[in-house]
């Protein structure tokens, strides 16, 4: 295989709004983007536009900030912000690098880093078609696969013999690398997108928006504003459960339930979602997600739905 030629597909169209890349650099064989055409998505005023990896190496860059208290997860962001401002979380095992969820700038710089810094990269897990982004660049930089869930595959906009798909019916895949099990797992819980995935280590679950965190997740609720202690009130979510984000349409209560019957079956004490503000930590985490979908669920219709008594 020849060596990964930044330059070579640098012409490709790249959708502004989502960041998705086309596999032609002719403006007139992609008029539109079917991602954001799709209701879950949008397209930002005044019109449909595309750009290229050319124009965007030009005025952006990617940063590396590991976590403050675990460095073996590595926070990888564009500024300034590109298309839907995600973020990718580079993960080190001893078995090797995955990088979960992706960005459409990749660059010699960002190879580079990843390479020389940090050991390579091994992996690619990506949370849902939103993120799709280059990922087909990356895989071809770092000659490594790509792992998506098939539900999701009439989203692709460029095909790879890299992309790895996971099963239809599939709740947990173990990421491995040379057959050798990283502790990484894949679980696909759905809602967003039918192939959404979530991603679990060492204790953290990695949610992208399959499970979108709040801006009352991060309340300082432990003391009022003379610092005097308090504790949480009742009713405050932490999490939202929808099928379209930006378009504020929620999930129903009955799929909802159904990723709580799946992520029940696991133990995590923090989530991190696709923005750097987006982590929420503590022994109470998985509690706060069925607190949240309860909330979801009682305030949607269902205030007798046997579901609010559930207990964690």
């Amino acid at each position: 295989m020849a060596p990964y030629n930044v330059k070579e597909t640098e012409s490709l169209l790249v959708c502004v709004a989502c960041g998705t890349q086309f596999p032609t650099s002719n403006p007139s064989a992609v008029k539109t983007c079917f991602i954001c055409d799709d209701p879950r998505q949008y397209i930002p005023p005044p019109q449909q536009s595309f750009t290229t990896l050319t124009s965007l190496r030009s005025k952006h860059k990617n940063t590396f900030t590991p976590f403050p208290d675990d460095p073996s997860f590595i926070s990888v962001i564009t500024t300034p912000k590109l298309a839907i401002g995600q973020r990718a979380i580079l993960i080190k095992t001893a078995a090797g690098n995955i990088l979960w969820d992706c960005l459409t700038l990749i660059d010699e710089e960002t190879i580079a880093e990843i390479k020389e810094k940090h050991g390579g990269l091994h992996g690619i897990v990506i949370s849902h078609p939103h993120y799709y982004s280059t990922q087909v660049e990356w895989a071809d930089a770092f000659d490594c696969p790509v792992y998506l869930a098939v539900e999701d595959k009439q989203w692709l906009a460029r095909s790879s013999d890299k992309q790895v798909f996971l099963d239809k019916g599939k709740t947990e895949t173990a990421i491995k690398i040379g057959g050798v099990d990283t502790g990484i797992k894949a679980i696909k819980l759905g809602g967003h997108f039918p192939g959404s995935l979530v991603l679990l280590y060492q204790s953290r679950l990695l949610i992208a928006d399959t499970l979108m965190t709040t801006p009352s997740a991060l309340s300082n609720f432990t003391v009022n504003a003379l610092s005097e202690p308090r504790s949480r009130p009742k009713g405050i979510n932490t999490y939202a459960f929808m099928w379209s984000i930006p378009n504020y349409i929620p999930l129903s209560a009955d799929e909802v339930i159904r990723m709580w019957n799946i992520l029940k079956e696991y133990d995590f004490t923090s989530t991190h979602g696709a923005f750097e503000w987006q982590n929420v930590e503590g022994v109470d985490v998985k509690g706060r997600v069925l607190e949240s979908m309860q909330i979801q669920t009682k305030y949607m219709g269902y205030g007798e739905h046997p579901f609010l008594h559930t207990l964690f």
